[in-house]
């Protein structure tokens, strides 16, 4: 069961993930469109699980794997914009929120 501590640890670094994904994400991210849809913080802050959406959703794989490959450089980043409210920096771990995908699929499904 999640606290309403860890809620707010949640809430924060999905707010200033989504923020260096917007600002500074665009030279790396070339073009395409990152919301981060939830985040999930384990109770002893070391690991956050990020679940993002990716437009256009057809390069999500080879998104995913440039983000890895950027990890340790958003996590600094997150760790100097959340320094005085947090003072273990969680680890990160990118996942594919593929929700909306899904929705559209029994969208479509319905619509025939």
């Amino acid at each position: 069961m999640e606290g309403p501590r860890l809620q707010k640890v949640d809430r924060l670094v999905q707010k200033e993930l989504g923020d260096i994904f917007q600002r500074e994400g665009q030279a790396r991210l070339r073009g395409k469109i990152i919301t981060v849809t939830r985040v999930r913080v384990s109770p002893d802050l070391s690991l956050a699980k990020v679940y993002i959406s990716i437009f256009p959703s057809k390069e999500g794989a080879q998104t995913l794997e440039l983000l890895n490959e950027h990890k340790k450089a958003i996590r600094g980043e997150l760790g100097r914009r959340v320094r005085h409210q947090l003072r273990i920096v969680p680890e990160l771990a990118f996942f594919i929120d593929d929700s909306l995908d899904y929705i559209e699929h029994i969208d479509d499904l319905l619509k025939s």
